[in-house]
Formats: C-alpha cells, structure tokens, sequence
C-alpha cells in the first residue's frame, strides 16, 4: 500500500513517462508502448492515453503513431495538420499522414528502455 507521500499508479501516467523519453525526430507506436508496460494488448488504451494527453502537457504525444508509421491520432489535435507540422519540426517526413523511414525512426521502448 503506498505511503500518503506515493502517489498509486495508474496506467495513463505510466504510458506518459514512457512516451516523455522517445526522443525528438523519433517515434513509437501504441503497441510499443503497451508492450513495454506489459499490456500486450493494450495498444488501444494507449490512444485513450494519448487522446487524454492534452492534460498533461509535456507528453509528446505527437510521436506515437499506429504500428504503420500512420497518424491516426491527427484528429484529437487542434488542427487536422498539428500532429503532422509537430513531427515535421522535429525533421521527420510525412506524406500522406504516413511517417516515411517509419523503422528507421521507430523507438522501440523495450529496446531502447531494456
């Protein structure tokens, strides 16, 4: 049981540290993320997640993407074309909502995290 000064856990918040350490100019997928917390298939909670992620505003949410390099969360932005001029900031190619040298850029947390 955690002490008053711990904070429990919770599925969102552990999904947002992970997505906090992908590196600018690289991406990930849901299911990435839901595999490295152990919810081999929860890749559809971590685009619950990633549609709550406007709370939490250091969550580069922009960088998670399906498991085709598509922006299928583009539509939970500002803009139909936010998500895409946020990856492009960081250099990455979009064309036709798709990230292009998608495993080239892919981060993969189970990797990259051990």
């Amino acid at each position: 049981m955690p002490t008053s000064a711990e904070k429990p856990r919770n599925f969102f918040q552990d999904v947002y540290d992970v997505v906090r350490l992908v590196p600018p100019g690289r991406v990930t997928s849901y299911g990435a993320v839901a595999h490295y917390l152990g919810a081999k298939n929860g890749a559809r909670m971590v685009g619950w997640a990633m549609m709550a992620a406007h709370t939490e505003t250091d969550v580069p949410a922009h960088r998670v993407l399906n498991r085709q390099g598509l922006l299928t969360g583009r539509q939970h932005y500002s803009t139909p074309t936010a998500m895409q001029k946020a990856l492009e900031a960081e250099g990455v190619r979009v064309v036709d909502d798709q990230v292009q040298d998608f495993s080239q850029l892919f981060w993969d947390p189970s990797i990259e995290l051990g």
